[in-house]
């Protein structure tokens, strides 16, 4: 999910300004600076949009956020767009109920008058982009649907590129992933350019990260530390404090020796996650309290019985699923003394009500720490849903 940011005075520009936005991104090639008339654009999107059980977009902000550079694109003479993008975690499986179809609907109709089709499978799509004509847009199916895109296999990259001319990345919550839609199409499609949510982002974040108001708190949540190491990395050279919480906590605390009961966890970086705790411990702040259950319904977005316990007293036959109530306050606080705040990744299983306080609890401060005057990052599945729930 692209980051929202705080109040009206952090510094956060209105979407259409397009000429401070070309001057701020200087430095970098934006949509702006390409002539796509006549030519054929290829943009990785980040459409992974939350589904009802009926299959319908539950929520469209994603898409929505696209349509500047969408518009962009169709309003020069003889342009045409293919949009990619990946939905959910289908592990390389087609699953029909992870289907780009809703997206495509829901694109249709806040675009109007504007055509957009939709490819049944995005690796052959060689007659649907061949069928497209000026003016119109065509989505492609689940990239995931296809194990090679998380792979970043070069074969797969090489096919997406060819159905372009020139190559838009607009999906800046997916950016920090090396996938074939993302970092693989560059080496066989140029010129490549970011979109005007990516450099809108990019620019914002490049000014919170590099020269912060301290202090500067990080939080990072989310399940695995693999997908953020580089991020992690990054933030613990520059932050007075990140707190952690979410599946990637527990990683930690196996590292830490503790007992996690059946707590989701990443074998293969318990030594990394060794390695920071010794080279940043001072900065690194851990839960001190999580919700467990004796059963997690996923699938069913349930859970049994809920109950707070120290990280040192995790039953071996629990679930850590959500922060505990004295986490929250302890984040709360650290927070609230910020004058920069990044966050990236749910401190909880946000999908299920029962297990969502924590990653909304955190949305909450970090609206607080905005109206005090603030300037808050945030981004991911959980943290801007929860923002536009609890932190408005």
């Amino acid at each position: 999910e692209a980051p929202r940011h705080g109040s009206p005075g952090c510094g956060y520009p209105p979407a259409g300004s397009l000429e401070k936005e070309r001057t701020q991104m200087a430095n970098k090639l934006t949509y702006l600076d390409l002539d796509c008339a006549g030519k054929t654009v290829l943009m990785r999107v980040d459409y992974n949009c939350p589904l009802t059980p009926e299959c319908r977009v539950a929520n469209n902000k994603r898409i929505v956020e696209t349509l500047t550079t969408i518009r962009h694109i169709l309003a020069q003479a003889g342009s045409k767009l293919i949009l990619m993008s990946h939905l959910g975690r289908p592990g390389g499986q087609v699953k029909p109920n992870l289907s780009l179809r809703p997206v495509a609907d829901e694109l249709r109709s806040l675009l109007g008058d504007v055509t957009v089709k939709f490819a049944e499978n995005c690796i052959a799509a060689n007659d649907d982009v061949a069928a497209l004509q000026a003016g119109e847009i065509l989505l492609l199916e689940n990239l995931r649907f296809h194990p090679e895109e998380e792979a970043n296999n070069m074969d797969f990259a090489r096919q997406l590129a060819s159905y372009g001319q020139v190559y838009i990345n607009d999906a800046f919550g997916t950016a920090h992933r090396a996938h074939a839609s993302t970092e693989g199409v560059t080496h066989f499609i140029q010129p490549a350019a970011a979109g005007e949510l990516m450099g809108r982002e990019l620019r914002f974040l490049a000014g919170a990260v590099e020269n912060p108001q301290r202090p500067f708190v990080a939080i990072m949540g989310g399940a695995k530390i693999g997908d953020k190491i580089l991020i992690l990395r990054n933030l613990l050279t520059k932050v007075d404090k990140l707190l952690i919480g979410g599946g990637m906590s527990y990683t930690f605390f196996k590292a830490q020796g503790k007992e996690i009961g059946k707590s989701i966890v990443q074998n293969d970086k318990i030594d990394l996650a060794r390695e920071l705790l010794a080279e940043f411990g001072e900065k690194i702040v851990l839960p001190v309290d999580v919700q467990v259950t004796s059963n997690l319904d996923f699938a069913g977005r349930s859970v049994a019985d809920l109950a707070p316990v120290s990280v040192d007293a995790i039953p071996a036959d629990k679930e850590a699923c959500d922060i505990g109530p004295q986490t929250v306050e302890l984040f709360r606080g650290l927070i609230a003394g910020a004058k920069t705040v990044v966050w990236n990744g749910p401190v909880g299983v946000f999908e299920i009500a029962q297990t969502a306080a924590g990653t909304n609890a955190v949305a909450m401060a970090c609206q607080e720490c905005t109206l005090a005057g603030g300037i808050t990052v945030i981004g991911g599945g959980g943290p801007a849903p929860a923002w536009e729930k609890k932190g408005r």
